[in-house]
C-alpha cells in the first residue's frame, strides 16, 4: 500500500496559523488581561461555538 503524497505543508501551516493568532493577540493584547484569555475568547466566538451552543440550546452568557 502506497500513501498519498501530501499536497501542503502541515507544519508550515500551523506556523503561519499560530503566527497569525499572535499577531491578533499583539494588536488587540489591551482587550485581555492574557493571551488564554484572547484564546477563550476566540473560541468562545467560533463559528463552531455559536453552532453547538443553537444544537444544545445553551445560550451563550448563561454558560460561561
Amino acid at each position: 500500500m502506497t500513501t498519498k503524497r501530501k499536497t501542503f505543508d502541515c507544519v508550515e501551516m500551523k506556523n503561519r496559523i499560530q503566527a497569525a493568532r499572535l499577531a491578533e493577540y499583539e494588536s488587540r493584547k489591551g482587550e485581555f488581561t492574557s493571551y488564554l484569555d484572547f484564546v477563550n475568547a476566540r473560541v468562545r466566538d467560533s463559528e463552531l461555538a455559536k453552532l453547538v451552543r443553537h444544537k444544545t440550546g445553551v445560550v451563550r452568557g448563561k454558560q460561561d
